[in-house]
């Protein structure tokens, strides 16, 4: 697993809350959303796994549709309880991302003065 994978690893449930807050969607088309946004990383095989469990915990609900190419398609909603979720992760990735950005922001060759 690259670093950059592990790294999206962490982010990858908000991410995908933000993808699917936008509009009822299935796994395949989350993916190239994604990648729309610059998320070049991220396979199929990376998204079920926290598909399935924000399904368990309620955060996004299933209906199966008949798909114009080939068998039924999967699509995903956002719950409330899905949108509370990302609200609050939104907020804790800006605190962090404002955390990173100051460090990165010090000059390393001052000693981070």
């Amino acid at each position: 697993m690259s670093t950059s994978t592990q790294m999206l690893k962490g982010i990858l449930e908000g991410c995908l809350l933000a993808v699917i807050a936008r509009g009822e969607t299935y796994g395949y088309e989350m993916i190239e959303k994604l990648e729309e946004f610059g998320f070049t990383m991220i396979s199929e095989g990376s998204i079920y796994p926290v598909l399935m469990r924000m399904q368990k915990e309620g955060l996004v609900t299933t209906v199966m549709k008949a798909s114009p190419h080939g068998p039924k398609r999967k699509y995903y909603s956002i719950t409330q309880a899905g949108l509370d979720h990302l609200v609050d992760f939104q907020e804790r990735w800006n605190e962090l991302s404002k955390a990173v950005q100051a460090l990165f922001n010090t000059d390393i060759t001052k000693g981070g003065q």
